[in-house]
């Protein structure tokens, strides 16, 4: 036997999730392993069958203290620590009667999922922190020179294996793999417990700012082909313990993979279809109508992150035709998203054009055969239960982070303020809302030319915000006669107004607060223009 194959002769299993422990504990009994266990795991391992030795009578002492104390002893952490080649350990070990442990199966009181449950307390957050666990993870990740530790019931099949290829021992390799992992766990849990405590006060309630420190555990799903170019490295990581589902965790139902500027922009196409999607619903019950049935279908087409094409309809083909018709040039070739099922009809009009990715909730059994045809394009289905993200947002800059709430806010009607003679319709306080939710999702200066339900043109990303009205009447392809007009910000000159009613709109909607505000009212005025003040920007940057 190699000198790098440590047998494994005593294992101390103490597991919260209890996920293949039968079959883990099978294979260890198989190869001699004596097993010493723990409350729950111990009586688990019984009723299975096996022989099982209490922690208690290893350490001569009892569980105390309601559990909280367990497996905190010498016998148990000098059978972890000691160094099998050192003499002197040998020596003492012997002398306290210390038997070496080879073997640490160990994962966490669910902190975690304790936290995640709604109205939860701060005491019983706290007696679901882990003390002894992540002490054994410790010890045996330490010396790992002599000792293996399983954190992941998702490891047992790889330890078992090489249990079962070299009789009963396993590699100095897997053994330093294990501990890594063991370490990295540890990590985050103790980082979920500090990003749990530092969001709440004293008195249990949620602090209003930031915390002092934040803890990101990422564990990385894939790698990519590159990044967003080809000489830049990329991958694909989720946020652990997060119940986000999002992009990152969507189901790819056929097509190439995806790449790092596919995942950027599918996000954006997605965030605008729910943004879109949550306002509809909210006036289907605010008006007493049913649901799901009554809320329209929205479709995105996006660009290198920016709409260039917004449709609401009755059904997903019109919807999708809608959105086609604000730009068809700028759609070859983007992302499009659906808030609701994708049909045969909507499918059979998409595989006309060209498309990096389709994304919804869903694909009836018709749009797969119709999609299934075009073996590149990628399809990606959210499921229904996806919720809106309330997370903070994360962005690297040079030398440091920047932390965020990310932007949830969209004011309701009734928030608006009317500030021209004029007062908008009906009709145009529809497409005001829709222009303004759209504007939200383009990058700054950002101006959207809206009709209730359609999307005519986007002035996005420009240094002046009288460059952006140009630039999103320059690429409209429909009338933008009678259509209305978003800002994200205020407008600091009256040149916007004056330029935009050249373009035959009736409305605006823009956030005010420019020292020239009167200026630009006089303006709407002087164009007969309804103008709506929000009192919210919506910079995307």
């Amino acid at each position: 036997m190699s000198s790098s194959l440590i047998k494994i002769t005593r294992a101390l299993i103490s597991v919260s999730d209890k996920t293949g422990l039968p079959e883990l504990a099978g294979k260890l009994a198989a190869h001699g392993v004596e097993l010493i266990s723990t409350g729950g795991t111990a009586r688990l391992l019984r009723e299975k069958g096996f022989a099982v030795k209490d922690v208690s009578d290893l350490t001569g002492f009892p569980e105390m203290l309601d559990g909280r104390v367990k497996t905190l002893h010498p016998k148990v952490h000098g059978g972890l620590l000691g160094i099998r080649g050192n003499a002197e350990h040998r020596a003492k070990m012997a002398e306290y009667g210390i038997a070496p442990i080879d073997l640490v199966v160990v994962n966490l009181y669910p902190f975690r999922q304790t936290i995640q449950k709604e109205g939860v307390k701060m005491e019983d957050a706290i007696e679901n922190i882990d003390i002894g666990g992540p002490a054994m993870i410790r010890s045996a990740a330490k010396n790992h020179h002599d000792v293996a530790v399983i954190v992941d019931p998702a490891d047992y099949a790889k330890v078992t294996t090489m249990l079962d290829e070299n009789r009963g021992a396993l590699t100095a390799e897997m053994r330093y793999e294990l501990a890594v992992s063991a370490f990295t766990h540890t990590a985050a849990y103790d980082g979920e417990i500090s990003r749990f405590l530092s969001s709440r006060v004293m008195t249990g309630a949620e602090s209003t700012g930031l915390p002092d420190q934040i803890m990101l555990d990422l564990r990385k799903t894939t790698d990519l082909r590159y990044g967003e170019n080809p000489h830049q490295r990329a991958a694909l990581y989720h946020l652990a313990g997060s119940d986000e589902r999002g992009v990152a965790r969507s189901e790819q139902l056929q097509g190439k993979e995806l790449s790092y500027n596919n995942l950027i922009d599918s996000d954006a196409a997605w965030d605008l279809v729910q943004e879109l999607h949550r306002m509809h619903v909210r006036e289907s019950l605010s008006s007493g109508a049913a649901m799901p049935h009554d809320i329209p279908h929205t479709c995105a087409i996006i660009k290198h992150t920016n709409p260039c094409g917004v449709g609401i309809a009755a059904s997903a083909v019109e919807a999708f035709a809608n959105a086609r018709a604000t730009d068809p040039v700028s759609a070859f070739g983007g992302i499009i998203a659906f808030s609701n099922t994708v049909d045969g009809p909507a499918a059979k009009e998409i595989a006309e054009m060209f498309a990096e990715v389709i994304i919804a909730p869903d694909f009836n059994d018709e749009a797969r055969q119709v999609l299934n045809a075009k073996k590149n394009l990628r399809v990606l289905a959210m499921g229904s239960d996806v919720a809106p993200s309330l997370v903070q947002e994360v962005r690297r800059i040079s030398g440091g982070m920047l932390v965020q709430d990310k932007d949830a806010e969209l004011l309701d009607e009734e928030k608006f303020e009317i500030v021209s003679e004029r007062k908008p319709t009906i009709i145009e306080l529809r497409a005001l809302r829709f222009a303004w939710a759209i504007c939200k999702h383009v990058k700054s200066n950002a101006i959207v030319y809206a009709r209730d339900k359609q999307l005519v043109g986007v002035g996005a990303g420009q240094m002046s915000r009288v460059d952006s009205v140009r630039f999103g009447a320059l690429k409209a392809q429909l009338s933008l006669a009678g259509s209305v007009l978003a800002s994200d910000a205020f407008f600091p000159f009256r040149d916007g107004i004056d330029e935009a009613a050249k373009q035959g709109i009736t409305a605006v909607i823009q956030p005010g607060g420019s020292v020239r505000d009167k200026e630009v009212i006089e303006a709407a005025n002087e164009h007969n223009l309804a103008m709506v003040f929000t009192g919210m920007r919506h910079f995307k940057h």
